[in-house]
């Protein structure tokens, strides 16, 4: 819901520091590679209850996320690039509630794994919406940069960041977070469910065939 607003105000900072990087040889794979790397190191940080550190690494990993989409841009947009990104990408958003589990099973296990499951909602409808799309060449106006169609909705990568970085900050209010968040994910997915279903019979019907 917020990207459309955060992600053009960092784009200018980002691409600036994506052609330094360009101009030392960094490829985009292999900032996606490092920013995994950064995000994955937050799971021991997490387990040792170290929120602020682990607070920094995330960020970092985002910061890295954004910035192999600006590198790419000016490499050029590969399917095996953004193959990769967005295969990393689920991987660490569902590391981090993982991590909070861990470092208190007792209060967390139940929100947490909620979440994860949530996280399977969002994350599939969009990527099976993103598969269709592709194949009946349909493009989003609001991302044209993307490599593969970007789904919006009420929980998007923004929304996600500020639930990590609330449950860094507030880590005793974990499971009402991810409560909340998990339920806003849903609504996401139910809204994901019903609009792609709709907009590829719609395409069917554009293209003279029978939708199932």
């Amino acid at each position: 819901m917020l990207d459309r607003y955060t992600v053009p105000a960092i784009r200018w900072p980002l691409s600036k520091l994506a052609h330094v990087l360009d101009s030392i040889n960094i490829t985009a794979n292999q900032v996606t590679l490092f920013g995994f790397v950064l995000g994955c190191l937050s799971l021991p940080a997490l387990v040792l209850e170290q929120y602020l550190l682990a607070l920094l690494l995330i960020l970092a990993n985002r910061i890295c996320d954004g910035l192999d989409g600006a590198v790419a841009r000016i490499q050029g947009l590969t399917d095996a690039g953004g193959f990769l990104d967005i295969s990393l990408d689920f991987l660490f958003y569902a590391l981090i509630p993982f991590g909070f589990v861990l470092a208190n099973p007792e209060n967390n296990a139940v929100a947490g794994a909620f979440l994860i499951f949530s996280f399977i909602g969002t994350g599939s409808s969009f990527l099976a919406f993103a598969i269709m799309a592709s194949k009946r060449d349909i493009t989003n106006p609001s991302y044209p940069h993307k490599s593969l169609y970007y789904m919006g909705g009420l929980t998007e990568g923004t929304e996600t960041i500020v639930c990590f970085v609330l449950f860094c900050l507030f880590p005793d209010a974990f499971s009402l977070i991810a409560y909340l968040f998990g339920f806003a994910c849903w609504l996401t997915t139910l809204t994901r469910l019903y609009s792609g279903y709709h907009t590829l019979v719609q395409a069917s019907a554009n293209e003279g065939k029978c939708p199932h």
